[in-house]
């Protein structure tokens, strides 16, 4: 059975000792959705919302948060991301918008958290910018889609 990698023999949180791991090549992938209203969409579709283009500024934010992950989830690590993308993709027929975001360097670390974030301040940066028009968005489905690299190895989501 795997065990808390962030927690001593005393119970106490620490921040894991990576200096003796081989630096690897680690990517991540995440996903979110954020579910709104038909007209919601179509503002966003449009690019008639007040506040500007909002696929862009979400996808500036998600990069953004990539970057910045070890300073908002106690106990990550700093890294040297080599890659950030964040692509935000209309799904009329589901009245959602979906966010996949990638994170990519050569480390000693995973990337995970960093894409988890990059797609969830994506998602909420969404729901700011529309919230005047709509208070009753839900950002749902948030998750990990993959990851590569390292010593746990692949990992590949169930659809």
């Amino acid at each position: 059975m795997n065990t808390f990698t962030h927690i001593n023999q005393n119970g106490e949180a620490n921040m894991v000792d990576v200096s003796a791991k081989q630096d690897t090549v680690r990517e991540a992938r995440a996903e979110a959705f954020v579910t709104m209203n038909p007209e919601t969409l179509q503002m966003i579709i449009s690019g008639n919302h007040h506040k500007g283009d909002v696929f862009a500024t979400a996808r500036i934010a998600g990069i953004q948060a990539a970057k910045r992950t070890w300073e908002l989830i106690p106990l990550c690590h700093p890294l040297l991301l080599s890659k950030v993308e964040v692509q935000l993709e209309a799904l009329p027929e589901k009245n959602q918008v979906r966010i996949e975001s990638l994170c990519k360097l050569s480390g000693k670390t995973g990337v995970e958290m960093e894409a988890l974030t990059a797609a969830s301040v994506a998602a909420l940066t969404i729901y700011d910018m529309c919230k005047a028009v709509q208070k009753d968005m839900v950002i749902e489905q948030v998750r990990l889609l993959s990851k590569s690299g390292g010593k746990s190895g692949d990992f590949v989501a169930k659809p």
